[in-house]
């Protein structure tokens, strides 16, 4: 029943073959892994408008767009920058790569860390903001906020359990259609105002005065645009042949279309006097220049769902993450391995689960979730621009001092808007994720320390071919099949035991003298040659009793010798038939494997009904 669910939501299991089919090219690259930055037009600008509004009125706009212009040449160093790593790291990873090969491991796992942070928080963020919007419109669904953000994560998680090429006609034309929305509105906008449009002065008054203070914290809300841009160069070996041309006329169109929408949607809301309240600012404007009319309702549809599919950034480039940090073995290796689709479904469905956690604690608030934002993209980008700095300055070539100066210059910019968001955002959120994030690298690493200490225990040396360790000596099996009751399944067992050794031993472990008669009288019915050896149990316990009958003279036991215990165990025909049941067996399964010279076995029975 569950696999034909599963098939009818993500598809038949595709071949190892298939995965060449299932990358995508610019068209469809563009608006996967363009849609997080652009999405950004409808909430960064509203940010920084609630920063600076209740201080400064209308000298707000003036800032703002001081802000907006700062916010956009980071970008445009980003995304020089940026295309420089595609270029040296074609195989994916971007920071967390970038960082480790040229600062080292810690320096490489703190990116990889800090960005799968900021990717967690991109969905949360996104999904919420998009749900925001649409409950501006439509106010009547303001009590369901929550629900429906966690229905669009699943909606989401299914889409890319389908798979790339599946996920990118699913969720690519919603970017573009915003992407026309918008721009079609920016000239609206302007044609309005050349043809004698005056908006309304609203009635707002300034309560103080600029401050470097208010001004860098507007600068931190509005970073948030910027989220995004690392996605291209996480994401190279998803693209088609070439992969590194293809990244990066994504990376330069993704640069074009934020710059146009965001640098057009700002000025229209200095020109039209938007004023964030109970509508979102992209929707009044819209309102504004339209009315309510189709025009109005297709930028607040395409709105919603661009910020909604905004997150697919984040489910394009964190599954990604998560398989190369795998490889390196920093987190689970299954976090590695591709699906039944061939996407990295661990990865996806992990993504998934967090993020909604984090819309249920947090109750869909973007205003609690975007201070937690920003703060790990922006390390993420310090750390791999620095690493870029210090890979020119070790290579040897005519243009690598430019573009040494391009990574320094971004690793500059990069590292202070840290500070900045460090600092004005530190009592709004910032300080859980300073705190999360080296707690995520401490464990990164102990993961890393784990897979090394166990590969360093299984590896088989020159020296030790030829020992006994090596070549063993299995000849004298031992077993013991502890049973609870004499019935089809025990019987089973002992049977099996005795086609596989001469010394067996049946063992019962009894909480009371009534209970160990009838195991005795039900079990010498049998007529069988294997010995049944009793023990009491006054504290109730279970494999105590076995351990301790294997240490004693009467069994004589040797040191060097396998003892090999057969647990029966009878398979119920449905799942919810298993919760009528004890799990002993998993008990005492998990407590003997504790013993080097103890192998567990199962034996199973099939019930029919």
């Amino acid at each position: 029943m569950f696999n034909k669910i599963k098939r009818i939501l993500i598809g038949p299991p595709l071949k190892n073959e298939a995965i060449q089919g299932e990358k995508y090219g610019v068209l469809w690259g563009l608006p996967i892994l363009a849609s997080d930055a652009i999405s950004s037009v409808a909430y960064a600008i509203e940010e920084i408008l609630l920063a600076l509004i209740p201080v400064l009125a209308f000298a707000s706009y003036h800032y703002m767009l001081l802000i907006c212009g700062m916010i956009l040449s980071l970008l445009v160093i980003l995304v020089f920058s940026y295309s420089q790593t595609i270029e040296k790291y074609p195989n994916g990873g971007g920071a967390f790569v970038v960082a480790s090969d040229n600062l080292g491991r810690t320096a490489g796992v703190t990116a990889g860390a800090a960005l799968a942070v900021d990717y967690i928080l991109t969905v949360a963020v996104s999904v919420s903001s998009g749900v925001e919007q649409l409950t501006s419109a439509f106010t009547v669904l303001k009590p369901y906020t929550v629900p429906i953000c966690v229905g669009l994560v699943l909606l989401l998680m299914l889409g890319n359990l389908r798979g790339l090429r599946e996920s990118s006609r699913i969720f690519g034309m919603p970017t573009y259609a915003f992407i026309l929305g918008i721009i079609v509105m920016i000239f609206a906008g302007f044609i309005k105002i050349k043809s004698g449009y005056v908006p309304d002065t609203p009635s707002i008054k300034a309560t103080g005065t600029v401050s470097m203070f208010l001004i860098l914290r507007a600068f931190s809300n509005g970073c948030s645009a910027l989220t995004g841009v690392e996605a291209v160069s996480n994401a190279v070996p998803n693209f088609k042949e070439p992969s590194v041309k293809n990244a990066k006329k994504v990376l330069f169109l993704l640069g074009i279309f934020v710059v146009i929408t965001f640098s057009g949607v700002a000025t229209l809301v200095s020109m039209y006097h938007i004023v964030p309240g109970n509508s979102a600012v992209i929707i009044q404007l819209a309102e504004k220049i339209f009315g309510r009319n189709f025009a109005f309702y297709y930028v607040t549809v395409t709105t919603f769902i661009i910020l909604i599919i905004a997150s697919n950034t984040a489910y394009a480039g964190f599954p990604l993450l998560m398989s190369v940090m795998a490889k390196s073995e920093y987190v689970p290796r299954r976090l590695g391995m591709r699906g039944d689709r061939l996407s990295y479904s661990n990865g996806i469905v992990t993504l998934s689960v967090v993020a909604i956690a984090l819309i249920v604690i947090f109750k869909a608030r973007v205003k609690s979730l975007i201070g937690l934002y920003a703060i790990g993209v922006f390390i993420s980008f310090t750390l791999s621009q620095t690493g870029m700095f210090k890979k020119w300055h070790k290579e040897k070539g005519k243009s690598r001092k430019a573009k040494a100066a391009i990574n320094g210059i971004g690793a500059i910019a990069t590292l202070a808007v840290v500070v900045i968001i460090s600092f004005t955002k530190f009592s709004e959120g910032a300080w859980a994720v300073i705190i999360v994030l080296p707690i995520a690298v401490w464990l990164m690493l102990q993961i890393k320390k784990h897979y090394e200490a166990v590969a360093d225990q299984l590896r088989i040396n020159e020296e030790d071919i030829g020992t006994d360790e090596i070549r063993g000596n299995y000849n004298n099996i031992r077993v013991i099949v502890p049973i609870e009751s004499v019935n089809r399944s025990s019987v089973q067992a002992l049977r099996y035991a005795q086609s596989i050794s001469k010394n067996v031993v049946a063992f019962n472990v009894s909480i009371d003298e009534e209970g160990a008669a009838k195991v005795k009288r039900k079990y010498d019915m049998l007529n069988i040659s294997i010995p049944l050896v009793v023990q009491y149990s006054p504290y109730r316990q279970i494999v105590e009793p076995l351990l301790k009958f294997i240490d004693s003279e009467e069994y004589n036991y040797k040191k060097g010798e396998i003892i090999t215990v057969i647990l029966p165990q009878f398979i119920v025909t449905k799942n919810w038939h298993q919760i009528l049941h004890n799990r002993t067996r998993v008990f005492v399964e998990k407590q003997l494997l504790k013993y080097k010279h103890i192998v567990v076995a199962t034996m199973p029975y099939q019930l029919t009904r």
